[in-house]
């Protein structure tokens, strides 16, 4: 009989569950007001939030002031960049009008320029070299700057 309960899917009496557990519990409801209520303040909760609030204010200025230093740094790095690159350019437009320059003083091709257009070389003593002239007491002389001697007081 045992073997037929158990083919046919019953459960063994001990461990079959009780249809009455005990007492009915029965609750009853009952509106409540609060709205006399005053909340009490606590003031260690206070002064807890004023500290998290304080941390939190110190955070936030400590993180702003490290993204602005490092956006900064990548604006500075541009310019850097920026300016590099302007000096490279200029230094190469330097370098190729200096070349301009030296091709245009080249005696060798000013000379047959001068003698198509009729021009002859000088005749001796139509040069004055500037350099070596001493000025004359009667014409007038350029403004110049002479040094100053210091004198110490002590």
């Amino acid at each position: 009989m045992a073997a037929a309960a158990a083919v046919h899917g019953a459960v063994p009496a001990s461990r079959r569950k009780q249809f009455w557990a005990g007492t009915p519990e029965v609750y009853f409801s009952k509106p409540i007001d609060n709205s006399r209520l005053v909340k009490v303040e606590d003031p260690t909760r206070g002064r807890e939030m004023k500290q998290f609030g304080f941390a939190l204010c110190c955070l936030f200025l400590l993180v702003m002031t490290y993204a602005f230093q490092h956006f900064k740094a990548i604006e500075y790095g541009y310019k850097i960049e920026a300016l590099k690159s302007q000096r490279s350019t200029l230094t190469e437009r330097n370098r190729d009008l200096r070349l301009q320059d030296a091709y245009l003083r080249n005696p060798a091709r000013i000379d047959p320029l001068a003698r198509q257009m009729g021009l002859q070389s000088p005749q001796a003593g139509q040069v004055i070299p500037m350099d070596s002239a001493a000025p004359d007491a009667s014409t007038p002389v350029m403004a110049g700057m002479a040094p100053v001697a210091v004198i110490s007081a002590r």
